[in-house]
């Protein structure tokens, strides 16, 4: 049987809310927007909010080629103490003392300096990664431990925000490679420090090219539904990072069948380079994403109901 057309497609950065999954704001989408193709791009732990890319219709295409490779945290480290799922969430499993000493901005500062570069990184215990086919997190509640192999993250940066003496934390901004896990940075900074430690807030702050400026919240977006949506989509083409090829109408018969086209000229004014990727884009909508061969686009993606929201 086949899917009924979308009522409309486009890419929104929702602001999620703690206490909630990537999918329960996915399903809130749904109901929303009355719209029954719906995903999300780079998942966020239940206790962590911020930016969440959200696809709607045949946006949802979209979100395998996201890129996404740089997200950034505010996180709080809370020094003193390790816990079963590296944050807020778990049981306390071993408490330290936190000297003095690491409770001085200069001193904060300069351990966290000192985690910028690529290093090897176990992820928590309690995570979504796969070993044999099984989630971690599933073998962890039923009290079994799973053997998780490290993986090669880049800390690109580590500042300081500001150190809470009194609740025996830091408040830290992060910029660091996609499937990096921040409570295990938090973790094995603890243990090198000596005094343990965990994530007890984090916030997303970016994800790629979309800031928390791009969000929207998920009571604006029930109050107001598919205008907000409208109101608020993301450039599916700048998301993407794609230079923008403008259709003219008499190429519309052409790409819908997925023939060859003249490789023409960039918006900025520039050819698209050879073998590089376009954004095909007509009456502000992506509608295909096409490659370059000799003198001439190819099909890789079409998107015959159009992404909207390109500026």
């Amino acid at each position: 049987m086949s899917r009924r057309p979308s009522a409309f497609s486009a890419l929104i950065a929702v602001d999620k809310p703690a206490g909630m999954t990537s999918h329960d704001v996915v399903s809130r989408v749904r109901r929303v927007v009355g719209e029954r193709r719906v995903g999300h791009a780079g998942t966020l732990d239940p206790a962590a909010t911020g930016v969440l890319v959200v696809g709607i219709g045949q946006a949802t295409k979209l979100l395998g080629l996201l890129t996404l490779d740089r997200k950034g945290y505010r996180a709080t480290f809370q020094l003193g103490a390790e816990t079963t799922t590296d944050d807020a969430e778990g049981e306390v499993t071993a408490t330290s003392e936190v000297p003095g000493a690491l409770l001085d901005p200069e001193r904060a500062a300069a351990e966290l300096a000192r985690l910028v570069g690529e290093k090897d990184q176990v992820p928590p215990r309690f995570s979504a990664v796969s070993v044999g086919g099984r989630r971690a997190y599933d073998a962890a509640r039923a009290g079994e431990e799973l053997e998780l192999a490290s993986r090669h993250v880049t800390i690109f940066g580590a500042g300081l925000v500001e150190v809470c003496p009194d609740e025996r934390s830091w408040v830290v901004d992060l910029d660091v490679s996609k499937g990096t896990y921040v409570r295990s940075i938090a973790r094995d900074l603890g243990r090198d420090l000596g005094c343990l430690a965990h994530v007890s807030d984090l916030r997303r702050t970016f994800s790629g090219p979309v800031t928390l400026d791009a969000c929207v919240s998920l009571d604006e977006l029930t109050e107001r539904g598919a205008e907000l949506v409208h109101e608020r989509a993301l450039d599916p083409a700048a998301v993407l990072g794609l230079p923008v090829r403008e259709l003219l109408v008499d190429e519309i018969p052409d790409v819908t069948c997925g023939r060859r086209i003249a490789a023409g000229t960039l918006r900025d004014g520039g050819a698209p380079e050879p073998g590089a990727r376009v954004a095909l884009v007509f009456a502000g909508a992506l509608v295909g994403i096409w490659r370059r061969e000799g003198a001439r686009l190819v099909c890789e993606s079409n998107f015959p109901q159009g992404i909207e929201g390109v500026k």
